[in-house]
């Protein structure tokens, strides 16, 4: 069963990016996140409906679910998006990635889940990477503050997720299920960046053609509904440290998509950084004593 969590989070997350960049134009961010979320939320408050799945929650939920709406179905969306006018949306998915170390640091802070010792090689191997990845893209552009601020809100996005995944697994500690608090969750945000949109004087009309649209059935139904389901799913099953280990594998598929829908071409810098971040991410994840064991035992056969 985690086998096929991960796999649909890793196809699906890894190829919502380049639905992101057939997004970019006239519809302002705001616009197109809200109706994003608007129909993703419907779909999911029909399943509760359905499934008579609709469980009354406390206010504490409720505000619990409110503030995981605003770090993962409202502004960190809203910064995603920003940074896909700036930055190559492959790239961003790189810098996603991170959410395997971020989400270590907040299991620290907020469950007390102290990380081990490997943590740290772990951070520097992916810092490392990242520079190295966009090296040539900063050096290119002038150190551009757009290229900057593309990767600082890319960075900031996926900080406010990984917020959000110490909200879910409170939830599911809380014995809650992961249907309903998505369902409210992603009400919240989209309510909330309905009210930002308005804010700002957005025109809500979204692009009437089939690839906005398609995008936007996509993002909708399978980047939000489906992942976000199994990958919540996967938080309660295996903790969202070992969970996030999903987001090793998105690179290679964003990238790839990449490659065929933006232009993006491939540098030895590139190269060499996605391997950093690669290994970075890996380390968090292998245990050197299991793999001693294993080779002696296999010595011993």
């Amino acid at each position: 069963m985690n086998a096929l969590l991960y796999g649909l989070v890793v196809f699906i997350w890894g190829t919502t990016w380049i639905a992101i960049y057939l997004q970019q134009g006239p519809v302002a961010a705001p616009v197109s996140i809200f109706w994003r979320f608007a129909l993703a939320t419907a779909v999911m408050m029909l399943l509760l409906i359905v499934r008579r799945k609709v469980h009354a929650l406390s206010l504490r939920d409720h505000l619990f679910c409110l503030l995981q709406g605003c770090c993962v179905f409202c502004f960190n969306f809203w910064a995603f998006y920003t940074a896909a006018a700036w930055i190559n949306t492959g790239l961003e998915s790189v810098i996603f990635s991170m959410a395997v170390l971020f989400n270590a640091v907040n299991s620290y802070l907020f469950f007390g889940q102290k990380p081990p010792a490997r943590f740290f090689v772990a951070a520097l191997l992916g810092l490392s990477g990242i520079l190295t990845l966009f090296w040539q893209d900063l050096v290119s552009s002038g150190w551009s503050a757009t290229v900057l601020m593309g990767m600082g809100l890319s960075a900031l996005a996926t900080l406010g997720f990984s917020f959000g995944n110490m909200i879910s697994l409170r939830h599911q500690r809380q014995g809650l299920t992961t249907l309903t608090t998505n369902s409210w969750a992603m009400l919240y945000g989209t309510l909330l960046i309905a009210t930002i949109g308005l804010l700002r004087g957005d025109d809500f009309t979204p692009q009437w053609t089939v690839t906005y649209l398609a995008a936007l059935a996509y993002l909708s139904l399978f980047g939000t509904v489906i992942a976000f389901g199994a990958y919540f799913t996967l938080i309660g099953r295996i903790g969202p440290s070992r969970a996030a280990y999903s987001a090793l594998l998105f690179p290679l598929v964003a990238l790839t998509m990449s490659s065929l829908f933006e232009g993006y071409r491939w540098h030895v810098e590139g190269v060499i950084g996605l391997v950093l971040i690669l290994i970075g991410n890996l380390v968090m994840f292998v245990h050197p004593e299991k793999w001693v064991w294993r080779a002696r035992h296999v010595a011993k056969q």
